[in-house]
């Protein structure tokens, strides 16, 4: 029997190069610089795959997603999208500008049988995606509520990570 768990894989998507949707990436390296995670959790910085989604859906327990969101809302809320809200057959319009390869990849998981168990989309609306490498004042504000809702999702998949004695520097280069 293998003992080793499924992973759960924490992935930040969004170009560092285009204001509010260097969200994703930003959220990857602070949750990096602040907390040691269980082995079975990876944190990826994915940059802005368009559909090479697949690879860090297929075989995971869960993927949570953090990116920036096109919904209703002020720029900075924070959207929490689950399973079926992401690929439904009467989704709302474009969550995000990654959805059209996140949605196709999951569907291409679910023809493969490699569907993670459950997927998570943790949004935040954007006020400002054009050329700049500074997050907007509500964006940056969004950070914490976002870093929390991570720590909570991880909490409720037992895989809680620990708080760094001493926090690294998040590299973050693109500022």
């Amino acid at each position: 029997m293998n003992d080793v768990p499924a992973p759960i894989r924490i992935l930040g998507i969004g170009n560092v190069l285009m204001g509010d949707d260097g969200l994703g990436p930003t959220a990857i390296r602070i949750l990096e610089s602040r907390y040691e995670f269980p082995d079975h959790v990876e944190l990826i910085d994915g940059g802005t795959p368009g559909l090479d989604f697949l690879p860090y859906l297929s075989h995971a327990r869960s993927v949570i997603v953090l990116d920036t969101v096109s919904s209703g809302g002020a720029p900075g809320t924070l959207k929490v999208y689950r399973d079926r809200e992401i690929i439904g057959s009467a989704p709302p319009p474009r969550l995000s500008p990654h959805q059209p390869g996140l949605r196709e990849s999951l569907m291409a998981t679910e023809l493969t049988d490699s569907s993670p168990e459950e997927m998570v989309l943790l949004g935040v609306v954007p006020a400002v995606v054009e050329q700049g490498t500074v997050l907007s004042e509500p964006v940056q504000a969004a950070i914490e509520p976002l870093i929390d809702a991570v720590i909570r999702e991880l909490s409720r998949l037992d895989a809680r990570p620990t708080l760094r004695p001493t926090p690294l520097d998040p590299g973050l280069w693109w500022i």
